[in-house]
């Protein structure tokens, strides 16, 4: 990449040089971006299964949901007519307009509404249209929704509330749908923060968020909403949050990511075995908040590497907790400095996004660091 770019440098006072090497160096970093989709396989014990894609197994999951308990509401932007990526068709004509309807565009408004509505006993699953537009909203999750249990001694609380919000790059979002600020709610004890990597993952966990005691934030990569297809069971299931999937197991290097990136680290760990005879064992993080130190802990301790990647950018992002705890807890343990792979501290951009994500070749260089150190 950094070749690359000399490259470009050199042919600036060439305008159309330029544009020709730019859209060529462009087009070969969106291919090596794409995601390759790997589908789960799902328990036996679940049962029957149906195929489906992220869009449809979250709206499959609210559909149970909502059947199941009379006093759960969805609300949000658009959500009577299905939402902007379809998530929540055909339930407004499911359970009525008293359940499944539209709010007006106000994010503070939004989440205020379902405090108060789970404060009053209901089960709330309130929809944020875009991840990037969950800010306005932010002093009500942080100041009430986190904070509502322990301010009242336990006396109220707000758990039957769920956020649901589409997160993470897509190929065209630019900086204002695009983002993961799934570390800004991090610091908010209070909250529970999940980051699903599938549909049959989705489905489980969306579940357990909807029925958890504690308001969780539920972040949907919407490049897997269509992109992501697998066998989902039909049946109603739970995924218990804050527990992390050794999704391959592996002997050299730990690599950890949740959401889309789990997708992009598993090609490093094929590539990686591929190429390099490294064996990478591969966590999916799942809950960012809490999350599952011990199985992190475990997994770095039998391979003294670590590699955390994730899309949002690198100063304080949620890796840099993970790469903190390891340090501190596996510190006889590591053979090498911790890896973080991650956006760049700039704004999402537009036309150089395929420059800022974390793909696999930048993830396969910081294997061959770890290697080589």
């Amino acid at each position: 990449m950094a070749a690359s770019m000399k490259r470009l440098l050199r042919v600036c006072g060439k305008p159309r040089l330029f544009a020709h090497v730019l859209r060529k160096q462009l087009a070969a970093s969106q291919r090596a971006y794409s995601v390759k989709y790997v589908p789960d396989i799902p328990p036996p014990e679940l049962g029957e299964t149906n195929r489906s894609n992220l869009v449809q197994s979250l709206n499959n999951a609210m559909d149970i949901a909502m059947s199941k308990d009379p006093t759960s509401v969805l609300f949000g932007e658009d959500v009577a007519f299905g939402g902007v990526f379809r998530c929540s068709v055909n339930l407004r004509d499911n359970y009525g307009p008293d359940r499944v309807f539209n709010t007006p565009l106000s994010e503070q408004g939004i989440v205020a509404f379902g405090i108060g509505l789970a404060t009053a006993g209901s089960t709330a699953i309130a929809e944020i249209q875009f991840a990037d537009y969950i800010f306005p909203a932010f002093d009500q999750i942080a100041n009430e929704a986190a904070k509502f249990r322990y301010r009242t001694g336990n006396l109220f609380d707000c758990g039957k509330l769920t956020i649901r919000t589409p997160c993470g790059a897509v190929g065209h979002g630019a900086l204002y749908h695009s983002q993961s600020p799934e570390a800004f709610f991090a610091h908010l004890p209070g909250l529970k923060v999940v980051v699903p990597r599938g549909p049959q993952q989705a489905k489980g966990l969306l579940l357990s968020c909807i029925r958890d005691d504690n308001p969780c934030i539920f972040m949907e990569p919407k490049i897997l909403y269509r992109g992501a297809v697998e066998e989902v069971p039909v049946k109603d299931y739970e995924i218990p949050l804050s527990k992390a999937e050794v999704v391959v197991e592996g002997s050299d290097i730990t690599l950890v990511g949740w959401g889309t990136q789990l997708h992009v680290l598993r090609e490093v760990a094929q590539l990686a075995q591929e190429e390099l005879d490294v064996s990478c064992e591969l966590i999916d993080l799942r809950t960012i908040l809490p999350w599952d130190e011990d199985t992190i802990i475990n997994s770095v301790c039998k391979t003294g590497k670590l590699l955390i990647a994730h899309e949002a950018p690198l100063t304080m992002g949620f890796a840099a907790e993970i790469a903190a705890t390891v340090q501190n807890e596996c510190f006889l343990n590591l053979e090498a400095p911790v890896q973080r792979i991650c956006g760049y501290d700039t704004p999402f951009p537009h036309v150089y996004e395929a420059f800022y994500l974390p793909d696999k070749w930048r993830c396969l260089e910081a294997v061959k660091k770890l290697v080589n150190y």
